[in-house]
């Protein structure tokens, strides 16, 4: 799975900013309030890299000694890593603003090496109080965390409008517990695109949604079902399915269940907090039960029989291979069980069942954001 990174500006967002811009000295350094407290849970709980990135104008000059810096510095990070927070990298720019240098934010030079497939940079965040800071995260492909404190600083170095930064701010709040409370119960999305010589299929998740769906596989009743999965799941699903169905229904209906466990597996990321199982309920002359664990390993308990050969324009036949594709993508164990006399109502109430069980198991405590293991792996 791809690293998400946290890249944190260190003056004015884990200490407080001084009036000339520069901690040289322990008298002025006072650290950022409640930086500890949930910069110590966010490393404990969450699944971020932690990366410092800072501008030091003229580090090493006569203007900025280096015997004056570094004490500091070095307190800085050995306070923060006795509370739990190491830094896996802290990059450094000595420049001034008027050298332009590719090196100083909002340039990325220090950051080449997190271009690469081991980081999700869309789903990372830079924190900053400075605009340069959010133009950073703009350059990055992430989003910014703005830590406001109304001081305009870096307005006359970015680079681009600054209504333009808008939409690349996620959050501002100079508030670390709201900080902490946005990144822990970030939403958890994920997209795929799954081809093959039988299908091309385009799947974007959001776990947390609120239900909305827009699903086109090319067979009407299987939309259906896919829409009950969003709406009772309350789960935000597009689905974009174009497959062999000159053919028959097998491929497009396998595919999809294999590309939509994929797409679920990457959207639960560390399972951190996740209740884990199961659902049953009632309709009409029906009965169907469905429990779920997202426990790493893939297997299916199908108990439900079918008088019918075909169900709208779906064959009964692929319902289990359906569900059988989708553990194996999601690696997941489901059991599931159903009885009734209406064969629809058979059908829609499993997967109404499943949604269900699927929204129960992905709910998050967030006062318990551990791993819902004695094994300490999912």
């Amino acid at each position: 799975m791809k690293k998400r990174v946290l890249f944190i500006d260190r003056d004015g967002t884990i200490i407080n900013e001084t009036v000339d811009e520069q901690i040289d000295a322990f008298e002025k350094m006072i650290f950022y309030p409640k930086a500890f407290t949930y910069l110590g849970k966010i490393a404990k709980e969450l699944d971020y890299e932690l990366v410092m990135i800072t501008n030091q104008d003229g580090l090493g000059t006569d203007v900025f000694p280096e015997d004056t810096f570094w004490p500091v510095h070095n307190f800085i990070l050995k306070s923060f890593e006795n509370e739990g927070v190491v830094f896996d990298k802290v990059f450094l720019d000595r420049t001034f603003p008027h050298e332009n240098a590719d090196t100083r934010k909002p340039g990325t030079g220090l950051l080449t090496e997190y271009f690469s497939e081991d980081y999700d940079l869309e789903n990372s965040f830079v924190i900053g109080d400075r605009l340069t800071d959010m133009e950073l995260a703009k350059n990055l492909g992430s989003k910014g965390i703005f830590i406001n404190d109304n001081t305009n600083l870096g307005t006359g170095e970015i680079t681009v409008k600054r209504d333009e930064l808008d939409s690349h701010i996620a959050i501002e709040s100079n508030d670390w517990e709201k900080i902490y409370e946005f990144l822990k119960l970030n939403d958890r999305t994920a997209e795929i695109h799954r081809k093959t010589n039988e299908t091309d299929i385009a799947i974007q998740l959001n776990l947390d949604g609120t239900g909305k769906s827009d699903i086109n596989t090319g067979l009407a009743f299987f939309d259906h079902m896919l829409d009950q999965l969003a709406r009772h799941g309350q789960m935000d699903l597009t689905i974009k399915v174009d497959g062999d169905l000159e053919v028959d229904e097998h491929h497009t209906i396998e595919d999809t269940g294999i590309a939509l466990g994929e797409v679920f597996y990457n959207a639960l990321g560390n399972k951190l907090g996740i209740e884990r199982y199961g659902f049953c309920l009632p309709m009409d002359d029906c009965l169907a039960q469905s429990a779920i664990d997202f426990g790493g390993r893939n297997w299916l308990v199908w108990d439900a029989d079918f008088k019918r050969e075909m169900v709208g324009d779906m064959p009964t036949e692929m319902f289990h291979h359906f569900f059988k594709s989708f553990t194996d993508g999601a690696k997941a164990n489901l059991n599931i069980k159903a009885e009734g006399t209406n064969e629809h109502h058979k059908i829609e109430a499993i997967f109404k069942a499943f949604a269900k069980s699927i929204k129960m198991a992905v709910k998050r405590d967030v006062e318990k954001m551990v791993l819902p293991s004695t094994k300490g792996v999912l």
